[in-house]
């Protein structure tokens, strides 16, 4: 079974402390069905799991730090605010969204590296 990097974190943190799914399930208060579509990454985390997490695990800030790159290396979509955008970012938005699954690793690896020197400015 694949696990997300999240659905790895939290095995880990259910071994470590005894638990099963159901457990989690219960304390997430969804069926132990939706926390595994979570977990294989079949459905995004959902934005009000990580403080109920944080709390029962009292994770360290590392932990906490740890815990969110999880969830946002495990995101299947996210969503875009093209509000107040120029036209000219909202039509790169809406082409990197038409191109986004024809685009090789060399393409992506050039992207990330044109957008961390942007952010740098």
């Amino acid at each position: 079974m694949a696990y997300t990097k999240f659905g790895e974190l939290m095995r880990i943190l259910r071994v470590k402390h005894h638990e099963v799914m159901g457990d989690i399930a219960e304390l997430l208060d969804v069926s132990t069905s939706f926390l595994s579509a979570v977990e294989n990454g079949k459905k995004n985390v959902p934005a009000g799991w990580f403080p109920i997490i944080v709390k029962h695990y009292a994770l360290t800030k590392e932990e906490q730090d740890e815990l969110n790159e999880a969830i946002e290396n495990s995101k299947i979509q996210i969503k875009l605010d093209l509000s107040g955008s120029s036209d000219r970012q909202r039509d790169a938005a809406l082409q990197f969204a038409r191109s986004f699954g024809d685009i090789d690793e060399d393409t992506a690896q050039k992207i990330l590296e044109l957008l961390k020197r942007s952010n740098n400015n």
